[in-house]
């Protein structure tokens, strides 16, 4: 047994620094790459002050960095929700938090005025009252992790289609605003839009890696939960917030960007051979994840740079379909 747990232990060292390697490489070709490439060299010149660059400092390294954290918060949610449901479809963009998240943001950008913190305040609350409706409804004589899945989808369908009716009232300025942001984009992203955002996960990921070890004894059962002396009702509460928050925080920046939270922590966990869904590979892949996907979304029609979440609605549809077929024959 203790040869097991040391074999594990080992990949998943290996597995980490590996993709720590992919997520440097990745930023590296994210800096270099642009309407002029710029040389490694050039790259480091400007990364170290020595030759200021506008190009990379202020308009490419933003969105590297954006990418590199939005990508391990939604791995982070997406890990949180399947441990929650014990579910490879439990994540905040299958049971509709991703699409509470965006309710509360169109409302600021309808009804207010849209600025940058009633994003952030709209898309938290869209996302807690989604979150809560789902929790209370799927709760009956217990917990079901099964359950929540199946009322989460339904209120995803419920939600996306209160969002499309918020669309179509809405003056065609806004409008046309609204459904380009909904594909989930990093084009654009400042320095000036990500100083709270990064604060906040920051944040929500120092709280969760505090709790991970109770979240993984909750995920084997809550019997061997409760002998473990874990607050089940407590956790569980810890677990929505955190990962609402991370869904929340992500969406007021960039939009919904679909499937890096349900395909990055079960990647992760294949990954590193483990039982549960691991916090740290799975933010890890979903770091990797998003900046692959934001360099093809660059890539792909250049020199116009498409929505991420187009690139990553494509990848996780696949994956979708291939989680799908597995269940089934598992079945």
């Amino acid at each position: 047994m203790n040869v097991l747990g040391l074999r594990a232990e080992r990949r998943t060292v290996v597995l980490v620094a590996v993709l720590v390697a992919l997520m440097l490489a990745l930023g590296l070709i994210g800096l270099c790459y642009g309407a002029s490439w710029s040389t490694p060299q050039k790259v480091f010149a400007a990364l170290t002050g020595a030759d200021h660059s506008v190009v990379i400092s202020d308009w490419r390294l933003p969105r590297v960095l954006a990418g590199l954290v939005f990508g391990a918060a939604l791995g982070v949610a997406g890990a949180i929700f399947q441990n929650l449901t014990r579910n490879p479809m439990g994540s905040p963009d299958v049971i509709g938090l991703d699409a509470g998240a965006y309710t509360g943001a169109l409302v600021a950008i309808t009804v207010l005025s849209g600025t940058s913190a009633q994003l952030a305040v709209g898309s938290v609350l869209g996302g807690l009252v989604v979150a809560a409706a789902i929790y209370l409804l799927s709760f009956d004589r217990g917990f079901s992790g099964l359950r929540l899945v199946v009322i989460g989808i339904a209120i995803n369908a419920m939600v996306t289609a209160i969002n499309s009716w918020i669309v179509l009232r809405a003056d065609l300025e806004v409008a046309i605003a609204a459904v380009g942001w909904s594909a989930g984009s990093l084009n654009g992203v400042g320095w000036d839009d990500l100083g709270i955002p990064f604060s906040v996960i920051a944040v929500l990921l120092v709280v969760m890696a505090t709790r991970a070890h109770a979240m993984h004894q909750a995920s084997l059962g809550d019997a061997i939960a409760v002998t473990t002396g874990v607050g089940l009702d407590r956790l569980r509460l810890l677990m929505v917030l955190v990962g609402v928050g991370c869904t929340a925080t992500v969406t007021a920046v960039a939009g919904p960007i679909a499937f890096i939270a349900l395909a990055a922590p079960q990647i992760g966990r294949r990954l590193a051979g483990a039982a549960g869904v691991p916090l740290l590979p799975a933010a890890l892949t979903g770091a990797v994840l998003l900046q692959g996907a934001d360099l093809l979304a660059q890539m792909l029609l250049a020199p116009v740079a498409l929505p991420v979440g187009v690139v990553s609605t494509a990848i996780g549809g696949c994956y979708l379909i291939w989680l799908l077929t597995k269940e089934v024959r598992r079945a």
